[in-house]
């Protein structure tokens, strides 16, 4: 396969919109998204086990990330730890989760047929169910033979999810379009065995938007392969991720959703999507600088290193739940959070305290969970995921090997 830059996509309606930068053409495309939540009760405490299941999810496909890096580029990932390279299927007692995920509906095949699937920058692969899947559940299935476009690539997939579970099948090629954008020859993995968390999760399938060199298969991700057929005229994709009126923009950014410029930060090394972060601020107190970072939509959570976290919580008088949440897990008074934010290029991103504050630990606990948490995903970048995002416009460019922020509108 040739690794090359691009950008990704969503699902349903379609509008035209305008991008003023960072390309200045008036193209695109907002596909609406919308995302099942499971970290909480009904009475609004934090479901624990739901919690940790999300959180070592995030730490499996990190594993598998760096894994696949190594094994495409042919040399370890500049920020993964020593000595966990070799860990394809490690032993740690992960769970898969797939209720944390932003989905909307990609057709396959000819005829096509709709799939539900999670779009997520920080892996590169998309699957969906095998008619010859035995635990998929209800989920619509991918029958290549009743498609005239599908060829068999004479390859399998094996994707560790985590908890010694793994999403595998075979691998096709077919014509995939999102929104009346179309990809021929698109690779893509037909599963026949599946996690639990997808066989009972609310999206079909899964669609990475990461870089080609994250990529298990390997191929070229979905994205990338539009721009390299010339369907897309930006090599850009944006998103707004809210509790209603999220969407992704494909090919560009939509004004009408932020205000003011876009802040630019350059990707320091093509895979995930990973960028400088300047500096973690809380109550107007700079705690931590200069900081490897990934901007990840498949993630709910902001997961640090537990060192740095550590740091973080002990300068804002946090309190360590280790013995009532987890490790790495730190509360504060409900009615007594901090301000946050991090700055990135310069530029300050408040985050608010609705995304920052899980919720009660309990049922009537005064002490709520904060959504940073220190955990070792073998690495030494911070994974920057749903509680930071909400907050901002988030354009990803793969033109420029960039992502920007903005305020939203």
């Amino acid at each position: 396969m040739r690794f090359t830059l691009a950008t990704s996509i969503v699902t349903l309606a379609v509008l035209a919109a305008a991008t003023p930068q960072p390309v200045g053409r008036n193209v695109g495309l907002t596909i609406p998204i919308t995302k099942r939540s499971g970290l909480t009760r009904a009475d609004k405490s934090v479901d624990i086990e739901a919690l940790k299941s999300h959180a070592a999810s995030t730490k499996a496909k990190v594993l598998r990330g760096l894994n696949n890096f190594q094994r495409n580029t042919g040399a370890p990932h500049p920020d993964a730890s020593k000595g966990t390279q070799k860990r394809a299927t490690g032993s740690d007692a992960l769970t898969d989760d797939s209720d944390q995920l932003w989905y909307g509906n990609v057709d396959v095949g000819t005829p096509p047929v709709t799939f539900t699937v999670s779009f997520d920058t920080g892996s590169s692969d998309f699957f969906v169910p095998s008619s010859a899947c035995s635990n998929c559940g209800s989920h619509t299935r991918y029958d290549p033979g009743a498609s005239s476009t599908s060829s068999d690539l004479g390859k399998t997939f094996s994707l560790f999810m985590g908890n010694k579970k793994t999403v595998s099948g075979e691998q096709y090629s077919d014509t995939v379009s999102v929104a009346g954008l179309t990809a021929t020859d698109q690779t893509l993995g037909s599963a026949t065995e599946y996690s639990s968390s997808f066989e009972s999760g609310p999206a079909d399938g899964l669609m990475g938007m990461a870089f080609p060199s994250l990529s298990a298969y390997p191929a070229t991700p979905f994205f990338n392969t539009l721009i390299e057929q010339g369907v897309v005229d930006a090599g850009q994709f944006s998103f707004k991720l809210a509790d209603s009126g999220s969407s992704l923009f494909l090919g560009g950014a939509d004004t009408s959703l932020y205000t003011g410029p876009i802040n630019w930060n350059p990707v320091t090394q093509q895979g995930y999507w990973q960028v400088k972060m300047d500096g973690v601020v809380g109550n107007r107190q700079t705690i931590l600088s200069n900081l490897d970072s990934i901007i990840d939509t498949g993630t709910t959570l902001i997961v640090g290193k537990p060192s740095d976290v550590k740091t973080f919580y002990d300068a804002l008088g946090g309190t360590d739940a280790s013995s009532t949440v987890g490790a790495g897990y730190y509360t504060f008074p409900c009615n007594s959070f901090p301000n946050v934010s991090f700055t990135f290029n310069g530029a300050s991103f408040p985050i608010s305290e609705k995304t920052l504050n899980l919720g009660p630990a309990s049922l009537g606990s005064s002490d709520c969970v904060s959504g940073i948490i220190g955990q070792d995903t073998a690495s030494s970048f911070w994974v920057i995921g749903d509680v930071f995002l909400r907050n901002v416009y988030a354009v990803f460019d793969f033109d420029n090997s960039r992502v920007g922020f903005a305020t939203l509108a």
